[in-house]
Formats: C-alpha cells, structure tokens, sequence
C-alpha cells in the first residue's frame, strides 16, 4: 500500500468516525422539536423564517361587543331603532350587561320612551347602585315623567357620588329651572360652569337668571 493510499483510508476513517458520533450523541435537530410552539394559542413567526419570535393572535371581539359597537355606529348615522335592535340583541345574550342597559336607556330617551328608560336605569343601578351617571340620568327620566320628588333625589345622588362632575349640576339646575326654583338654579349653572367653563349653555343660563 502506498503512502497515498494510506492517507486516504486515514481521512476517510475519520469521517466515518465523526458522523456516527453526530447520529449517536442525539443532538441532531429532530423534526418538529427545535420549533414546537410552547403555548397551544401562539404562531410561529413565519414560514420561511421560524426563528422568528413567537406572535399571540388578537383576540376576537364577543357577540356582545361587536353588537354594542354596531349600535354606536348607527347612532352616529341618526339610526335609533337600527340602535335600539342592535342593544335588544345584546340584551338577549346577557340582560345585566351594564354597557347594553346604559345604552339601551339613552335611547329609549331619545324615542322618548320614558317608561322603558326609567326600567333601564333602574335594572343598571339594581346592578351597580354606586353609577353616578344613571342616577343622573334616572333623575331626568323622572323629571320627563313629572314625577319631581323622584328627580331631585337622583339629582343629588349623582352629585354626591361625583361632586366634581359638571354635567350633574346642570341638568339638576336644568330640573329647577323648570320647577321655577330660579335661585337654586342659578347655583347650580354656576357651579357647573365653574368646574366647566366650556358649558355654553350653562353661561346662557347664568347671564338670564342674573338680569
């Protein structure tokens, strides 16, 4: 054998050598390992790129939301009754949902619905007796109904619960103003004014009763 020859056998042992090392050590990449994703809801980066990092999908909107979101986008175009079905719909999934009742109230008010209104808000404070805003707007519902004792009482809550709020004392100076309490009206557009100087009409209102 010449020295070539035994050079050749030299190298090609070692290569023989060094790949049955590689398939016995067991750290080869297996398929489907190396990138297996950890979380059942996670996606790999990218096709062609699965060193990518891991993304988590968005997550969907609920029956629900989707609803309450249509009904927005048919009160923008002036769509009560479209907004009204929408509310109704959600209303049927989950009837103590805070957000639908809320909604469901300012319409029935806009179609002046007053007796449906005055059951909304009532459902949505049997739910949450702490929301200033129902109780606002509960107070105006009861003003419409002519039922005035009722309405000052939820006035005041709505106040109590959110002194810093000035759309409360102006529709509670709105309320007294039409019950002819002209004094104690006057307050309240002012203190409503006051906590809002952007409140035009509680200006108005302030710069009447003042002449």
């Amino acid at each position: 054998m010449s020295t070539f020859q035994l050079l050749l056998l030299i190298v090609a042992g070692s290569l023989f050598y060094l790949f049955f090392k590689q398939l016995f050590s067991g750290k080869h990449p297996k398929r489907g390992v190396d990138f297996e994703a950890k979380v059942a809801d996670e996606q790999i980066g990218g096709i062609n790129r699965p060193d990518k990092t891991f993304s988590t999908p968005a997550q969907q909107p609920t029956r629900i939301e989707q609803l309450l979101s249509m009904a927005d986008e048919a009160v923008k175009k002036g769509d009560m009754l479209e907004a009204k079905k929408a509310v109704q719909s959600a209303l049927i999934i989950d009837e103590n949902n805070i957000e639908a009742l809320r909604r469901d109230g300012y319409l029935h008010i806009e179609l002046e619905e007053y007796d449906d209104a005055k059951e909304s808000y009532e459902k949505l404070l049997s739910l949450d007796e702490n929301d200033d805003v129902a109780h606002d707007s509960l107070a105006n519902v009861f003003h419409k109904l002519r039922d005035n004792e009722a309405a000052i009482k939820h006035h005041e809550r709505a106040i109590e619960l959110d002194s810093e709020y000035a759309p409360h004392y102006f529709n509670y100076a709105n309320t007294l103003y039409d019950l002819e309490r002209r004094k104690e009206a006057l307050e309240m557009y002012r203190k409503a004014y006051e906590l809002d100087d952007t409140l035009e009409e509680a200006k108005k209102m302030i710069e009447k009763l003042e002449e």
